[in-house]
């Protein structure tokens, strides 16, 4: 059940959606029972919201006809980055696409009818390359919880159920939240392994703060600092092909051309040392020969064969 402020506001907003809303509808909505539904209706009442109750077999409660609330003031300009903003949390999984959508219909309801009807205008037009991420966004209250931490520097408790199903209880204290690929991860030392970690935010479970301060490591981590730890963290996740190879490029130029999330960089003098995990062997070809440059394999050996009919392959065309 929300508090009540936030509930009183869940209420006009239904209340203003719809003409008439009978008292069962509002319990069930808002998670109350009745009493409390006559109780926040006088609480309205009582602020000069003129809420009538209606009646009979059909009846309930509407606001009276004529009464609205206030403009969402918002420049043309805010607007756009409103819409554009939530958008980019439907397509990359960032948040809860039922919010995302309630958020859209009550900026759509209280805007002004031209600027309202231009901002569905782009919303229907605009295009954006690249697919959808499939991510799946952490429950809200969780990802707010562990910014809170972050914020305030203190540890954290929680569950956490690993990628093979395995349970465990964490005790951390976290530097940041990153979001890749549509999905949430948490930067943080682990005191129970006694080392940095990074978590993935949707298999976090009840987590809690504590009030011990975070245990600040040697060096504080900045922004770039924990972007880096997570990045790592990705580069070095299980999968079924494990290829380390030697490019002719020296480092800060394969660092421009590789995310640290795909790959592991270290310098060779002149050249650099890729290692690389893929989920086949096909991708790891794909990402190699897009490099464009020369190549020296160092295991596996069936990547070099397959390098080089991907080479055979484009020389044919």
């Amino acid at each position: 059940m929300s508090s009540p402020p936030a509930r009183l506001l869940e209420l006009l907003e239904l209340l203003q959606s719809r003409p008439l809303v009978t008292g069962a509808e509002i319990a069930q909505r808002l998670d109350i029972d009745r009493r409390t539904v006559r109780r926040d209706i006088a609480a309205l009442q009582g602020i000069g919201i003129p809420v009538d109750g209606v009646r009979g077999v059909g009846g309930g409660y509407t606001l009276r006809p004529g009464f609205r609330m206030p403009p969402l003031m918002l420049t043309a300009e805010e607007a756009v980055a409103v819409v554009l903003g939530l958008d980019a949390v439907r397509r990359g999984r960032l948040g809860d696409l039922a919010a995302v959508e309630a958020a859209e219909s009550k900026i759509g309801r209280v805007l002004p009818a031209a600027l309202a009807r231009r901002v569905r205008a782009l919303r229907a037009t605009v295009r954006f390359t690249g697919r959808d991420r499939d991510g799946w966004p952490p429950e809200t209250g969780i990802s707010l919880l562990l910014a809170e931490a972050v914020e305030r520097g203190l540890r954290v408790r929680f569950g956490y159920v690993a990628a093979d199903g395995e349970p465990s209880q964490r005790q951390v204290s976290p530097h940041g939240l990153v979001v890749h690929s549509g999905r949430w991860y948490l930067a943080a030392y682990d005191h129970g392994r006694e080392a940095e970690r990074t978590f993935r935010v949707d298999r976090v479970r009840h987590p809690r703060l504590l009030d011990d301060p975070a245990d600040p490591p040697a060096d504080p981590p900045d922004d770039d600092d924990v972007l880096a730890r997570v990045g790592r963290s990705l580069a070095r996740a299980p999968w079924p092909v494990q290829a380390e190879v030697t490019l002719d490029l020296p480092l800060e130029v394969a660092a421009r051309r590789i995310p640290p999330t795909l790959a592991e960089l270290t310098a060779d003098g002149g050249r650099t040392v890729l290692a690389l995990r893929a989920e086949s062997l096909d991708w790891a070809v794909q990402v190699i020969a897009g490099l464009g440059c020369g190549v020296h394999v160092n295991r596996p050996e069936e990547l070099r064969a397959a390098l080089r009919a991907h080479g055979e392959r484009l020389a044919g065309c």
